[in-house]
């Protein structure tokens, strides 16, 4: 069973069936001209949180061995890292810009704080910024609503040498103790499409 860890902020309980260490694999599956690439890929990924009220994110993928080569040589395919939030302004009690400390008190440190923070839907807001070493750097608007997160990107912002990646939906959800998600883009001239999903378990 998992538990929460001691002194969660209470910002982050709407998101904390995230926590841990996940493995497992997946599906890529997307067109490149006229050709599709289709392989088979192992995923890492770890949500963590370090007293402040967001999730750190951190995402390593690598490619399976393609079947009947002989060869059982696993290629490091993509990493990602960033932080996940409950979308609100930023206020005196919260740090920043820069090294700024903050002011005063934290404005939402108990669980009645955060319940304004709810949604029409019956959710909560969320943020999420994360950074790729190609040379993208990804803002994502969205919802967490129990154990399902649905976000699509309002930025994405590249480098001059970056590759074609324009926009891009994500999803999430904790089904029977496995962490499922999938990942549409549009890139290299594509319409968003299906790109890329898998299944992962906690092993930390």
């Amino acid at each position: 069973m998992f538990e929460l860890p001691t002194q969660l902020p209470s910002e982050l309980v709407p998101l904390s069936w995230l926590l841990g260490v996940w493995e497992g694999s997946g599906i890529l599956d997307y067109p490149i001209g006229d050709t599709s690439v289709t392989r088979e890929f192992g995923h890492r990924l770890s949500f963590s949180h370090d007293g402040l009220p967001h999730l750190n994110y951190n995402s390593y993928t690598w490619l399976e061995p393609v079947p009947g080569t002989g060869s059982d040589e696993k290629t490091p395919l993509m990493t990602e890292t960033g932080y996940w939030r409950l979308s609100r302004p930023q206020g005196p009690g919260d740090p920043g810009p820069g090294l700024l400390p903050a002011e005063g008190e934290h404005p939402f440190v108990t669980a009645a704080a955060v319940e304004t923070l709810r949604n029409s839907d019956g959710g909560f807001d969320i943020d999420v910024t994360l950074v790729h070493p190609g040379g993208v750097a990804e803002i994502y608007l969205g919802q967490v609503k129990g154990p399902r997160i649905d976000l699509a990107t309002d930025a994405v912002m590249r480098t001059q040498g970056a590759k074609a990646y324009s926009a891009a939906t994500r999803l999430y959800g904790l089904v029977e103790g496995h962490l499922l998600w999938a990942w549409d883009i549009a890139a290299l001239g594509q319409p968003l499409r299906t790109h890329a999903s898998g299944r992962l378990k906690r092993v930390e």
